[in-house]
């Protein structure tokens, strides 16, 4: 006795289970395959965020040490910008900015600048929202700094 009435005599229908589940899997590919392109260029995304904060907190330390090793307030704030640009150039969309939030160039003072940037970070994944990142280091001026 035939439970399906399909008259093949099996009791299953087709070998592999219910024909229900035909295609199932094709339908699941579909719908997840873009949800995990999307989570993956997500993580991309994500992951040049946290590259451009390690790399505007080494740019902001160089430039803080590069302009507290010069003689004068003119060339150190040059200097600072100089080794802030050379560090982000493959990081920034956009132009460095190099402002020095300590007050004064007199010796046995921090010499503070803040570095920022526009950084790619999300416009790699088609959301154009602009992604300001600073950072803020100080370092102590030189007593030995050049003289010449």
């Amino acid at each position: 006795m035939n439970l399906h009435g399909d008259g093949d005599g099996d009791k299953g229908g087709d070998e592999g289970g219910n024909r229900d589940d035909r295609g199932l899997s094709t339908i699941e590919v579909v719908i997840l395959a873009p949800v995990m392109i999307l989570f993956i260029l997500v993580l991309v995304a994500f992951g040049q965020l946290v590259d451009g904060r390690g790399a505007l907190d080494g740019a902001a330390r160089d430039a803080a040490r590069a302009g507290s090793i010069q003689k004068d307030h003119g060339t150190a704030i040059a200097e600072a910008k100089k080794a802030a640009e050379a560090n982000l150039t493959d990081v920034c969309s956009g132009p460095v900015s190099v402002v020095q939030k300590s007050a004064g160039f007199e010796p046995d003072t921090l010499f503070t600048v803040e570095v920022s940037c526009e950084v790619r970070g999300l416009a790699s994944i088609g959301l154009n929202i602009p992604t300001t990142l600073s950072a803020t280091f100080s370092s102590p001026l030189d007593p030995y700094r050049r003289t010449a």
